[in-house]
Formats: structure tokens, sequence, C-alpha cells
């Protein structure tokens, strides 16, 4: 099984991705997560990738592809994976299917997490990260054990700059206008499922643990869609 998971900051996908690559038993494929381990192994791609985002530049579609098929290449996608944060273009999601296609490979699904911007920037001005970690909570909805502290390092936890309802907001604006051609890409190709954002997480995941069976994951699996997705 192949999924590509397409959302917004905050709409859901690292919690719910967890849960499928426990129910598919496959891994989840973040691109930031390729570059920091590919950048700490040494790996020539992945410091290149370290001197953009240093910078805070874009990393070029050519290293983003070459780190991609690199961390493909690994054994443990044999078989599958779940993509988050790649493809973000239509150049991209085009170079994607080519790689794929090479592989003898297609994806099965493209999940999109949509979630209403007010129910976003309540999320989102919530969380804190350790800046030591990684480590991600929310004040209300996931907090550490000690207040203001990390579960896994101890550091004390911060909000992010970009974290505030204003700057949030002007981050959704440009993930709509940025993201709009690649979902018309793959719903152009029948790919695209509507994944209703809105709930808790154990909400979001029973509207489409069904559909996730159907499409491939798990040991009654079939070809149809569940009626929980919106296509």
């Amino acid at each position: 099984m192949i999924l590509v998971l397409l959302g917004p900051p905050g709409a859901g996908k690292g919690t719910q991705g967890v849960r499928i690559v426990k129910r598919c038993g496959v891994p989840k494929i973040s691109t930031g997560e390729i570059f920091r381990d590919l950048a700490a192994s040494g790996s020539p791609l992945g410091l290149e990738a370290r001197s953009y985002w240093a910078q805070g530049q874009l990393v070029p579609d050519a290293v983003v592809v070459g780190l991609v098929k690199e961390r493909l290449s690994h054994s443990d996608c044999d078989g599958g994976f779940i993509l988050d944060g790649f493809p973000r273009t239509v150049t991209q999601a085009d170079i994607l299917e080519t790689m794929l296609a090479e592989m003898g490979r297609k994806i099965d699904g493209v999940l999109d997490f949509a979630v209403d911007a007010d129910n976003l920037v309540i999320r989102l001005s919530g969380r804190r990260t350790c800046p030591n970690c990684s480590a991600t909570y929310h004040v209300t909805a996931q907090p550490p054990s000690i207040d203001g502290k990390c579960d896994h390092c101890g550091s004390m936890l911060i909000q992010r700059t970009d974290d505030t309802p204003d700057s949030i907001r002007v981050r959704l604006r440009e993930y709509a206008n940025k993201t709009a051609p690649l979902l018309t890409y793959y719903a152009d190709r029948n790919l695209l499922y509507r994944i209703d954002a809105n709930g808790a997480p154990d909400e979001i995941f029973e509207s489409f643990e069904s559909a996730l069976t159907k499409m491939g994951c798990g040991p009654n699996a079939s070809t149809e869609l569940s009626a929980g997705l919106v296509r």
C-alpha cells in the first residue's frame, strides 16, 4: 500500500499517520525526517539539503527527489509506505508518478485532511514544541506530564513564533493557494479522498479505518472504498 497524506499544518497528519503505520505495517516517510536523518548520517544529499534549510531557503526539487528516492530504496519500503510532506507541487507529483512507475508501483490513495480554518487556529496556537528533541504537545489536547517540560528530554517547551493566530491564518492561505493545483491533479486521477479532520483523533481515524482496510490495509482488504471518505 502506498498512500500520500495532504493537509495544512495542524490537520492531524502526524497523529493519524502513526495509527496508519501501526494498522498497515508500512513506514511513514516524512521529508523533514529524511533531511534530518541523512544530514546526521553524513549523506551528501542530506548535507546538501541542510545547506539550504540552514539559510531558510527551499530545498530544490532535484535534491528533494533524490532524498525521497534514496529513502524508498530501503527494504522497509518493500511492502509499501506513507508519504507525508511530498509531493508539495504538481511538478513533484509528476516526478513521483514517474519514479514509482519505474519501480513497477503506483499510489493507492491520496488522503486530504480537511479542517476548518478557525479549528486550525485553535489547534496551532496551543501547540508547544521541544527545541531539543522536536517533540510536539498541545496545551489542552496533548499536554506534557509536567507543565511546560518535555516528557522525553525534560527541556522547556516553546511556542513557535509562527504559531500566533495572525501568522497561522497567513500560512493557511499560502497552503491553500499552493496546494489547490495538487488536489486537482490527484482528483483528476481518481486518487483523492477527503478526510473530515475536524473531530478528535479517535473520531477522525474511525471515519476512514474501514476505508483503509478496503484500500488494501488489513486482513479484510478489498478494492472498494468506504462511504466514510468523500471522493
